[in-house]
Formats: C-alpha cells, sequence, structure tokens
C-alpha cells in the first residue's frame, strides 16, 4: 500500500477566466467601443472557429468570471494562489486590425487587473494579454501589464506571427530590463497553421495545441532569442512537457548538420539552453506517464502545474489531486511542479 504523500501548497501556473464581454466593450477605446456595443457577443471581440467547446452543458466544467468565482476554485484543491491567462484572448493573434488588437488588448488587462486580480487578496493573479502586430504597442503593453501589478505577460501562439523574430527584440529588451516573464500559451483553434485542414474538432485540437507552441519554441531557439536575452524567463503553455527531450534531440541534430549555414544567430546546440539555462519553462498535465523521465532530463523546478480550470477540457480538481499523490516523482521533483517552478518563473518568492 503506498504511503499518503504531504500535501504540498500547490500554485496553479495556469489558469483561465471567463471574459465579462461587456465590460470589455466598455474598457474599448473609441471608436472600437461604438463598433462592438450591440450585440455584447463574444463573436464580436475576436473571430472564433465556430466550435461550441462545452457540448452544450455537457463539458461544462464551472465559472470563472468572477473573483469569487476563483476564490472558491483554489479551495477545491485546495491551492494558495492561481496565474490566470484569458480565454477569448487565447484567440487575439488571429485579429487582423493591428489598431483594434491592440485596444482589446490594452481593454482585457485594465479589466483583469482592476476587475479579478485587484479584489482577491493576492491569490488570483494575471499575466497581461500582448499584441502580435505593432512591436512598439507590444513593449509598451507588457510595460504597462507590470505597472498593472501583473506577474508576467501572455504572448498567443496563433496567428500569423512568430515570436523569433528581431522585430519583438525591443520588448524582450523590456521583458530583461524589468525582470517580467513572458509566456507563450496555445489556443487550440481549428484556425491555428497546421489544424486548419482537418475536418473534426477532435483531429485539430489534438494538432493545433502542440504545433502552436512546437513552432514559436523552434523560431525563437533558431533565431537566437534565448542567446540575446539569457535572463528573462520564458514559458510554453498548454501543451504538456514531455515533448521537450524529444523535440530538442530533434533540434540539436538539426543544428549540427546547418546551424552555421540556417541558425548563425544561435551560439550552442539548443539542448544546452533548456538543460543549463533555467529560464526556460513549461506547463504539465497529471497524466503524462514520462513526466518524471522528462523532469529528471530537463530538471526539477522548470515544469509547474497547470489546472487549465474552467475550460471543457480540464479535470480540476481531479488533476491536482492525481499530482500530490504521483508515486513516481519524487519530492524534490513534486515540490518542483506544484510549486516551485511557478514560484520561480512568476518572481512570486519574496
Amino acid at each position: 500500500m503506498a504511503a499518503t504523500r504531504t500535501q504540498i501548497q500547490a500554485i496553479d501556473g495556469d489558469g483561465h477566466v471567463l471574459e465579462n464581454v461587456a465590460r470589455l466593450i466598455e474598457l474599448l477605446d473609441e471608436p472600437y467601443r461604438e463598433f462592438r456595443s450591440v450585440p455584447i457577443e463574444s463573436s464580436t471581440l475576436v473571430p472564433l472557429d465556430g466550435v461550441d467547446r462545452n457540448l452544450g452543458n455537457r463539458l461544462f466544467k464551472g465559472k470563472a468570471r468572477t473573483t469569487q468565482d476563483w476564490l472558491e476554485a483554489l479551495d477545491l484543491g485546495p491551492m494558495s494562489a492561481t496565474v490566470v491567462y484569458p480565454t477569448l484572448g487565447l484567440f487575439s493573434g488571429f485579429v487582423k486590425d493591428p489598431d483594434y488588437q491592440a485596444a482589446l488588448c490594452r481593454a482585457y488587462n485594465s479589466w483583469l487587473a482592476e476587475d479579478i486580480c485587484g479584489p482577491s487578496g493576492g491569490r488570483v493573479l494575471g499575466v497581461g494579454l500582448i499584441p502580435t502586430h505593432h512591436e512598439a504597442e507590444a513593449e509598451r503593453e507588457l510595460r504597462r501589464s507590470k505597472e498593472l501589478g501583473m506577474v508576467g505577460a501572455m504572448l498567443p501562439a496563433d496567428g500569423t506571427h512568430l515570436w523569433g523574430h528581431r522585430r519583438f527584440d525591443g520588448m524582450y529588451a523590456a521583458a530583461a530590463e524589468l525582470d517580467f516573464p513572458i509566456a507563450i500559451h496555445a489556443s487550440g483553434s481549428t484556425n491555428a497553421p497546421g489544424a486548419e485542414i482537418f475536418p473534426k474538432f477532435i483531429q485539430a485540437h489534438s494538432v493545433a495545441n502542440p504545433y502552436g507552441i512546437l513552432r514559436h519554441f523552434t523560431s525563437m531557439m533558431f533565431e537566437g532569442v534565448f542567446d540575446r536575452f539569457p535572463t528573462v524567463r520564458f514559458g510554453f503553455l498548454e501543451t504538456g512537457a514531455t515533448w521537450v527531450p524529444w523535440w530538442l534531440d530533434r533540434l540539436d541534430e538539426e543544428f549540427e548538420n546547418r546551424g552555421a549555414e540556417d541558425a548563425p544567430l544561435l551560439e550552442n546546440p539548443p539542448s544546452t539552453y533548456v538543460h543549463q539555462g533555467g529560464n526556460i519553462f513549461f506547463g504539465c498535465e497529471a497524466n503524462e506517464r514520462l513526466l518524471p523521465q522528462t523532469l529528471d532530463i530537463i530538471g526539477d523546478d522548470v515544469v509547474m502545474y497547470a489546472s487549465d480550470y474552467p475550460h471543457w477540457d480540464c479535470d480540476y480538481p481531479a488533476s491536482l489531486h492525481t499530482m500530490q499523490s504521483r508515486p513516481d516523482l519524487t519530492e524534490q521533483q513534486r515540490h518542483g511542479v506544484l510549486r516551485g517552478a511557478a514560484e520561480r518563473f512568476y518572481g512570486l518568492t519574496a
């Protein structure tokens, strides 16, 4: 009979909020407030793919529209705190109008800071949503997110951009200056590159999340982002962690064969930046069978538990209970996943 494991006061590295659309419209700059005030529907904010992710109410997992909703959810775990990401905002990379996209990010960040995080007593923490089109706006909103009291910035994984592009160096330099972590977060949209060819949501969703993360991780690696900004903490969320050793092996092989010609900005084999840097983080799922082996390879404090609450495909609080009791994780690994990695990534330690 397995011994009962000591409960760790967990920190959720990746939860979500359900946006108050009416409030976001109130916070939008003109002329966008007027354009989107009638009717008040989520589809007026971002271009979605038309899929009912909850299958009516069959997959509905819970509320997360208010601070109180999340405080009650935290007590279910229990968890000491959560760091929340958007829901509609995950699709912001598909917004084509650069000015509206920037206005939407500003409105979302103001709402999150004032209405959700502010009243939570430090238990619901937020990350700022960053626009993808204007590099100057990206840097400006990252700085503003820090001023609003956010604990990090989110870069949407889906859209036509690549976060390895040198035009975003000003944003990364600002993150280094402010000691402000940056997370790239997938949306799982059927419109995502690589997923748009599938006829059913189950197929598209299986592919969209990992590819959204893999393409940006690859772009940022071979364009030398991790080399140029070695002090910035980067996170890659919503596709698990056990892909990392396999993908690093593949990137190392490509670098050995073509690195000098095709990746001149990269000074070392890709695996070096994960194995030795300690500033590249990942989210994980409670049911990943190879999680212990992955932690053995990339480190005990760079992979963090993600509730994904209240999204349709989350399993919280059961996923937290599973992670708390996994017999195949060492105490050090379990602490890293449930608390240590999130503390380090978001800078939550005193």
